[in-house]
């Protein structure tokens, strides 16, 4: 996932915690927190509970970091996307425009896992869906799928026609592009929020396509 010189750039980025203690999830924080969390063994036999929290609303500046706790007490900040050092490997966590698009457990061996979602996130409960109606999470998933191939097939031609017909662009290519495809604005706003919320969708379950969720408005690419 990330490149050497990827690496080294999330490497300088990490900062130490304080050891402040990590805030409880609560309901409305839904669509605006992330929270993971990753049970490890150490050497001498200790469970340790490391968590990842992400505020995706940003700070003050608009700034996305990325903590990491360690029993529930603050370890190490980092803008994202990030790279923890934790025993026996890192943890990688990358957004998207939508929500996360990696949080996972990368151990020295090169073998990956993904963070379990706290129960009480967004993400949580859309695994607890799945694990507990797998036939309707599936379901779900597959209709987030044709809804964004959907609004590729019928959006990136529309937007082609109006990208061709800017007029510095037409005079240098000397023509422009019709689009077979031609929408009332309302179906096309309707195809827009449809999109937004299968992309969403998929980011409660950590999936990501660079054509399906990259697509026109994953500002993350």
């Amino acid at each position: 996932m990330f490149s050497d010189r990827s690496r080294r750039r999330a490497d300088k980025r990490v900062r130490p915690g304080d050891g402040s203690p990590l805030p409880r999830f609560r309901w409305w924080q839904l669509l605006l927190r992330s929270l993971f969390h990753l049970e490890l063994t150490t050497a001498d036999g200790r469970r340790e509970t490391w968590s990842v929290d992400i505020r995706h609303g940003g700070d003050d500046n608009g700034t996305v970091w990325a903590k990491l706790y360690l029993d529930g007490r603050l370890q190490a900040t980092s803008k994202l996307p990030a790279r923890f050092p934790v025993p026996g490997g890192v943890i990688e966590v990358v957004t998207s425009g939508f929500g996360l698009r990696r949080c996972h457990y990368v151990a020295d061996d090169g073998t990956e896992r993904q963070l379990a979602p706290d129960a009480a996130s967004a993400e949580g409960r859309r695994a607890r869906l799945q694990n507990a109606h797998p036939v309707v999470g599936r379901s779900i998933g597959l209709v987030s799928v044709v809804v964004l191939v959907v609004g590729l097939v019928l959006g990136v031609p529309q937007i082609v026609e109006e990208v061709s017909q800017f007029p510095p662009l037409a005079e240098r290519i000397g023509t422009t592009f019709t689009s077979p495809v031609s929408l009332p604005a309302w179906l096309n706003l309707s195809i827009l929020v449809a999109t937004l919320l299968a992309s969403t969708e998929r980011a409660l379950r950590l999936r990501y396509n660079w054509l399906l969720d990259g697509g026109l408005f994953d500002g993350d690419g």
